[in-house]
């Protein structure tokens, strides 16, 4: 759907195209990257994403000369005339790469990788893989120079923007796919280029540069989810997403077309995943050439992207609308529930059986979201797995499409339920809601950790609660699993509790489930802390701006909480009003401090009473 779709890149291109780029530079653009052999053309700039998503330490001119060794090293890269040498090419660069870093202690001792290099070569790709630190989620992009300085630096040509751009690009977000950042870096070279001609160089830049750092944002936390996927969960798991998502997008392809596409897309991702953007650069573009030779059966949709040269047809491909829901018969669908045969079926091909099912289920329902699609298709994946042992198993799974709509329903009532609560509270209070529930499903994270992780939540409601019914259940289940994602990266770097581990191991598709109903972690115990270092009642909250004051009100709230997640809301909300009351009233007495420790009092003797409740 337009109003929930990630930065949809044809809305985002037409905006690049339209606002930014004049014609004359838009013709030259397309013009300088249009090329026969797309990956010699730009293979200096490939090599450089991969090193710099590894390296990520490394300085702009320390990847530049480790990239000119590599590629003088690789013989296969040399010459890619033959069909077979693009691809050992890629292969080779990465073992080559692995091979240079493990030879140069230096580097090593910098990036701490002693011991990734003393493995063999596929632990020791795992192993490197490991260290990539995607810092996105507690940070904001890296803040551009200004205005002069970037046009300085594209006058002297001192360095390629492009180059530099997709430096800075890739060593802060190292699981971002290799094309992606090709794409982005020609946008922001060529947005570059144009306001720099302008009068006013600062607001152009702005107008034109924001778009692009909210695709890269966005787009970034799907390929590192995608990638997460595909290492926590069996490879069925990551092919369901694929299938589920390509059909929902080309609902008008035939089976046979999907499961083909469904089995490449995930062999790239996985390539993408494991770092070799060359290889991944070339998979996505002889998968795009596909895509676009095979147009009539796949989607009309894809003709404006096709026309487009690489590396915008990709991206365009990636992020184009669903294409419209053929007039399709109900009866391909309840072969799967009402057939005599369908244990027959399941038993004799089961994965392409399910498959099949996933294919039918997905086109005829594109309003539901990918993790919704899923849950249906374990309890049917579940279902026959229990039907097909018994005497009659037509009786057991016949009742099949009864649970399916069961289960849709109880996940369009959990998101109607949590956007209710969200115009009932508004926007602060919903926050506050938030880091109540979750400090007492994973009170072991920091208080500045559930602060940051329930404001993801609370935004994503602001952003999807306001929608039309089907659009808000979508927006909800996807924020959520990106969200939710996020926290079980989290998990995997550090254990949380017991609870959180279970939701994030068990399944995949009823992960946000599975966090709903999570209670109070029982076995924490919190650290004994007295009132006075769980309120701070400093002067220099008195300073603070009104975000500040937020958060420190938040703070407090889930340091309450862990002191005793059994008080009721009324306990913790009293708290809370007393706190704000009271900045409020001692910022603005003529000895605010003073003010502070006297009148604190009351609300210390209250603060005490809940944490001896």
């Amino acid at each position: 759907m337009k109003a929930i779709k990630l930065l949809s890149f044809l809305v985002f291109f037409s905006y690049i195209k339209c606002q930014t780029l004049q014609t004359s530079l838009l013709h030259a653009v397309m013009q300088n990257i249009k090329s026969q052999n797309y990956l010699k053309e730009n293979l200096r700039d490939i090599t450089s994403i991969m090193v710099a998503q590894f390296l990520q330490k490394s300085t702009y001119e320390e990847v530049q000369t480790i990239v000119t060794e590599l590629l003088d090293t690789v013989e296969q890269c040399k010459s890619l005339k033959s069909p077979e040498s693009p691809l050992e090419c890629a292969h080779q660069l990465m073992t080559t790469f692995l091979e240079y870093i493990c030879s140069n202690q230096g580097m090593v001792e910098k990036h701490m990788f002693t011991d990734c290099c003393t493995t063999n070569n596929t632990e020791r790709l795992e192993c490197f893989l490991s260290y990539k630190k995607d810092d996105m989620d507690y940070r904001e992009i890296f803040q551009i120079p200004k205005p002069e300085q970037i046009c300085e630096m594209d006058k002297e040509n001192q360095m390629s923007m492009k180059a530099w751009y997709g430096y800075e690009i890739s060593r802060r977000h190292p699981f971002l796919y290799g094309p992606t950042i090709l794409t982005m870096s020609a946008c922001y070279e060529t947005a570059v280029q144009t306001c720099c001609q302008e009068e006013n160089k600062t607001e152009c830049l702005q107008i034109k540069l924001d778009p692009i750092r909210k695709y890269i944002k966005e787009i970034s936390l799907r390929h590192h989810h995608l990638c997460d996927i595909g290492i926590k969960f069996n490879h069925n798991v990551a092919k369901a997403v694929e299938l589920v998502l390509l059909t929902k997008k080309q609902p008008k392809a035939n089976f046979s077309e999907i499961a083909k596409l469904t089995t490449d897309i995930k062999n790239l991702h996985k390539i993408c995943c494991e770092g070799n953007a060359v290889a991944c650069t070339l998979g996505r573009s002889q998968l795009m050439n596909y895509t676009c030779s095979k147009q009539v059966t796949l989607s009309s949709k894809t003709t404006q992207c096709c026309e487009q040269p690489e590396p915008f047809r990709g991206e365009c491909i990636i992020n184009l609308e669903n294409d419209d829901k053929p007039n399709l018969s109900p009866l391909p669908l309840r072969r799967f529930t009402e057939d005599q045969s369908v244990c027959k079926q399941f038993t004799g091909k089961q994965d392409s059986f399910l498959e099949e099912f996933l294919y039918e289920y997905s086109r005829r329902h594109s309003e539901l979201a990918v993790p919704v699609i899923l849950r249906v298709d374990t309890i049917y994946r579940n279902l026959l797995g229990k039907c097909c042992t018994l005497e009659n198993p037509w009786e057991c799974y016949s009742r099949g499409n009864e649970m399916f709509q069961r289960v849709v329903r109880e996940s369009r009532d959990r998101v109607k339920n949590h956007c209710g609560l969200h115009e009932k509270l508004g926007a602060s209070n919903f926050h506050d809601r938030l880091i109540v529930l979750y400090t007492k499903k994973a009170p072991q994270l920091s208080v500045q950790e559930l602060v940051v992780f329930t404001k993801k939540m609370a935004d994503a409601a602001t952003k999807c609660c306001p929608l039309r019914e089907e659009q808000q259940f979508i927006c909800v289940e996807d924020s959520a699993k990106l969200i939710l994602g996020a926290l079980c990266r989290r998990h995997e770097a550090e254990p949380i509790n017991a609870g959180v581990g279970h939701c994030c191991d068990h399944s995949y598709a009823f992960r946000k489930p599975c966090f709903d109903d999570l209670q109070v972690d029982g076995a924490y115990l919190s650290p004994s802390l007295s009132c006075d270092q769980v309120i701070n009642l400093k002067e220099d909250l008195c300073k603070a701006q009104e975000e500040e004051l937020q958060i420190a009100k938040q703070k407090l709230l889930s340091s309450l909480v862990k002191q005793n997640p059994y008080a009721t809301e009324m306990q913790f909300q009293s708290i809370i009003v007393d706190f704000l009351h009271l900045i409020g009233m001692c910022c603005h007495a003529e000895k605010s401090e003073k003010c502070l420790q006297e009148e604190g009092s009351k609300l210390m003797k209250k603060c005490q009473s809940l944490l001896e409740d």
